[in-house]
């Protein structure tokens, strides 16, 4: 059925149908305005409630201003309300039109409601127009003196609204002196918390021009004051109460007995029902006790309760931000908590977060004592539906076996999981045992003997597989088929897609190469061959160096290779001590939720990009965009890294391919006699070089192309920049979005150029003098950003724009450009990362 014409639908009855329905509105308004007719307030409010409803829905109804207004002479609270909503959502797009409720509002604040007194002035204070300010001052002060208590608390709030509207003028009427005079003395709480809330915020935003407000500002910490907010505390509602927590938190107790007294009189607060409260009081006890040991020990024994009941009380949500909490405590003193680990266990009906960071709790208080109840109950998670989960607790597992707990059991544990016969459950175990392994080497027998029997096949994560490469490289001599379960995983080579597992192939193939020679010859040159002919920078070179170093000396290569196995004592943590120590401090905060401190996420240099480079930092990687990704082609210097001069020349050549550079080939050939002759001799001198080579290639299956070397074309000269060289800030920010990205390279910077960075003016100075000049920078280490600009000296006109990251913990800088003319991007490019490369040097 075909819907129904445009004229024949009908309106909706919240929407007007056109301009005809506001006009009528307001001619009805009108009608009603100075009528006293019985009823006239009933047709008052379906009309308001009609205007209202318009306004929320986005329909301009402005043109009814006046007569809203008008409207507004009655004393009916409701119609009072809707006409104060109304004007506050008009008054400051429209100043002119504000002028007109100024009179009805100071006539409300004089009205005998107090309920209409203070909605009147937080209408007042709430219009924001600079021009009405000396309109508020009046009310206010009448506010601050009113005896009903709902006004005081609407003219504090109105206070700051002022001091945000015009700050001078808040100051000059002494309105600061008053609202400490009330939060002294007043009776009611609410009162007394504003004036607390808004003399923080105005003393805070002063005192970094004024002595006088840097004075009252610390007079909120003395000893007075403070005893005097603790001592009315139970008079306040919970968000008061936190609030007066966070001062008490601040302050500094003259001595051991100041810090006594103040914990006995937040002793009760620990038993509130409201989470923010006990948690504000919990970390007025940890600050207060710091400098005291032992009392700092007895606070954790004392907070501990309060927590865990807070944890099996609250929403879902709460238990999260108390355990967040609990996780940190249990890290720095997990002794104390060491007790209670049931508390952790997860529940059927938890949702993942909660159980996630439960299990990373069970992991931290695991002792000699708790470790088999914990274990048992670890493993039982492993057959969980939820595979997350599953996953979590398995590392669990590992975690609690790595800290040298029952390491016997938990080893019969993990192995029986292999038996499981689920892939995830395999996966997240074999990346375990390898961990295991590495600490304690002993356990290789049982290990090795139930790792054997696991198909390569049946692994599709990259960790585990390159985990089960690890073990079949690194324990050769004691799995009978490990050279030939990696010589089918080479043969896979082009269908693997991780470079992860890439790596450790080359790596367990030398491995088992030089524990079994003759049965991992051909797949150690397959591997070689392979990975040299590798489009990953990374498995590319670690092949290329593998060849180098075993065409030098095969002893070397072993040595470097496969050394003497030393176990690992200590794996390292993701944290660092200060960064921990950094969270405790803002206890209470979302750095305990998110594991990080503060600035990690409020620093603009932490949070993101600069703000005038939409771009940066925001290009997504998505399969389009990676299918327009260009397969890096290596150069014939590339292969060449690790050879002489002389080598060089040698085996400079182009391939039939057309190539600039071609792998090795090669073939199946029975070549362990060669190998045999290869193991014994030592590095090649000079005058074999070439014919030591050729025989390396044939021993491992590889042939090198001896195409003559193509003619040298001579390098372009360097390209000119204008030392002199000017473009705003305004130029710069258009010209970034505008021009698309050149080209992204990533450099390395000299050790003395890390040592220099130690500000961004250092760098900035060395770049402007090889006229590299640097329009805006940031960050502070590890991470320093900066753009920068240059001109051709020919042509002033053609920019270059760079962005320029670098990461001084990695000694590696990213560099993106951006040129007017971008067939010269890759020569500013080369100066760039020459100036680059110079940093710091004498």
């Amino acid at each position: 059925m075909a819907p129904p014409a445009a004229s024949q639908r009908y309106p909706s009855p919240s929407q007007p149908s056109g301009k005809s329905e506001v006009t009528d509105l307001k001619s009805q308004l009108r009608q009603l305005a100075g009528s006293r007719a019985p009823g006239v307030d009933d047709s008052k409010r379906d009309l308001f409630k009609k205007v209202i409803s318009y306004m929320t829905i986005g329909i301009d109804v402005s043109s009814v201003f006046g007569e809203m207004v008008m409207c507004s002479a009655t004393s009916d609270i409701v119609l009072k309300k809707m006409c104060y909503l109304y004007v506050g959502n008009y008054a400051k797009g429209n100043p002119d039109l504000s002028l007109l409720t100024i009179n009805f509002l100071q006539r409300d604040c004089k009205d005998q409601d107090p309920m209409i007194r203070g909605l009147a002035l937080r209408s007042l204070c709430s219009l924001r127009v600079p021009n009405l300010v000396e309109y508020l001052v009046g009310p206010l002060g009448s506010g601050l003196k009113d005896n009903n208590s709902y006004v005081r608390t609407i003219a504090v709030t109105g206070v700051l609204k002022l001091y945000h509207i015009s700050a001078s003028t808040c100051i000059d009427a002494d309105f600061p002196a008053t609202l400490k005079s009330l939060m002294l003395h007043d009776s009611d709480a609410q009162v007394v918390a504003n004036c607390l809330s808004a003399l923080q915020e105005i003393w805070s935003l002063e005192a970094s021009h004024s002595e006088e407000a840097c004075r009252e500002k610390e007079s909120l910490l003395s000893k007075p004051v403070i005893y005097y907010f603790l001592n009315r505390i139970k008079e306040f509602n919970e968000w008061a109460q936190c609030l007066i927590l966070e001062l008490a938190v601040k302050y500094v107790p003259s001595d051991s007995n100041d810090i006594f007294d103040i914990m006995n009189l937040l002793e009760d607060r620990l038993q509130h029902a409201n989470g923010a409260v006990v948690l504000a009081t919990v970390k007025v006890f940890l600050q207060l006790t710091l400098s005291m040991t032992d009392v700092h020990q007895q606070v954790y024994e004392r907070i501990k309760s309060p927590l865990l009941t807070l944890v099996s009380s609250g929403s879902p949500e709460q238990s999260y931000a108390i355990l967040s909490h609990l996780h940190l405590l249990v890290v720095r003193a997990p002794f104390i908590f060491a007790s209670d680990y049931k508390h952790f266990y997860c529940q059927y009906n938890e949702p993942s977060y909660v159980k996630k960071l439960k299990l990373e709790m069970l992991t931290a208080i695991a002792n000699e004592s708790n470790t088999y109840e914990i274990v048992t109950e670890l493993c039982e998670y492993a057959a969980n539906v939820d595979i997350a989960i599953a996953r979590e607790s398995i590392r669990a597992v590992g975690k609690i076996a790595l800290q040298q707990y029952d390491v016997n059991a938990i080893v019969d544990r993990l192995l029986q999981f292999l038996a499981m016969e689920k892939d995830y459950v395999t996966a997240e175990t074999l990346v375990l045992v390898k961990d295991l392994l590495r600490k304690y080497p002993q356990w290789s027998h049982d290990c090795i003997s139930v790792v054997g029997g696991i198909s390569s096949k049946n692994i599709q994560e990259p960790k585990a597989k390159s985990a089960l490469i690890w073990m079949l490289g690194e324990y050769a001599q004691d799995m009978s088929d490990a050279p030939y379960v990696l010589e089918n995983l080479i043969e896979n080579w082009e269908e693997e897609h991780s470079a992860e597992v890439r790596l450790h192939l080359l790596t367990a193939a030398m491995k088992c190469f030089f524990k079994r020679p003759p049965e991992t010859q051909r797949a150690l040159g397959i591997a070689l061959a392979a990975g040299m002919a590798d489009f990953h920078q990374d498995v590319h070179d670690r092949a290329l160096f593998y060849y180098r170093v075993l065409q030098y000396d095969v002893h070397v290569a072993e040595r470097v290779v496969s050394p003497p196995k030393q176990a690992v004592s200590v794996f390292a943590d993701t944290q660092s001590s200060e960064i921990k120590d950094r969270i405790f401090d803002e206890f209470n905060s979302l750095s305990v939720i998110y594991q990080k401190p503060s600035y990690m996420f409020t620093d603009k240099e932490h949070r993101g990009p600069f703000e005038f480079s939409d771009e940066i930092g925001n290009i997504p990687i998505t399969p389009e965009a990676s299918s327009d990704i260009v397969p890096q082609q290596f150069e014939a210097n590339d292969k060449d890294l690790l050879l002489s001069t002389d080598e060089k020349d040698d085996n400079r050549g182009l391939s039939t391919t057309g190539s600039a550079y071609t792998a090795p080939s090669y073939d199946n050939s029975n070549i362990s006699s060669q190998m045999q002759e290869l193991a014994i001799s030592g590095p090649a001198t000079p005058a074999t070089t070439q014919q030591s080579s050729f025989d390396f290639d044939d021993i491992f299956g590889l042939g090198l192309s001896t195409a003559p070397a193509p003619a040298l074309t001579p390098s372009p000269p360097l390209l000119k920049l204008n030392p002199r060289a000017a473009l705003d800030p305004g130029a710069f920010q258009q010209k970034w979005r505008q021009l698309p990205i050149s080209l992204t390279q990533d450099c390395s910077v000299n050790p003395q150029g890390i040592a220099a960075l130690t500000v961004p003016q250092s760098l900035i100075k060395h770049m402007q003098s090889h006229s590299i000049h640097c329009i805006a920078s940031g960050g502070q280490s590890p991470n320093f950003k900066f753009f920068f600009f240059a001109q051709k000296e020919s042509e002033p006109s053609s920019n270059y724009l760079t962005e320029c990251v670098i990461n001084s913990s990695s000694a590696k800088a990213q560099i993106k450009v951006k040129a007017d003319e971008q067939s010269t991007s890759q020569a500013f490019a080369t100066v760039f990362e020459t100036a680059l490369s110079e940093f710091g040097m004498p």
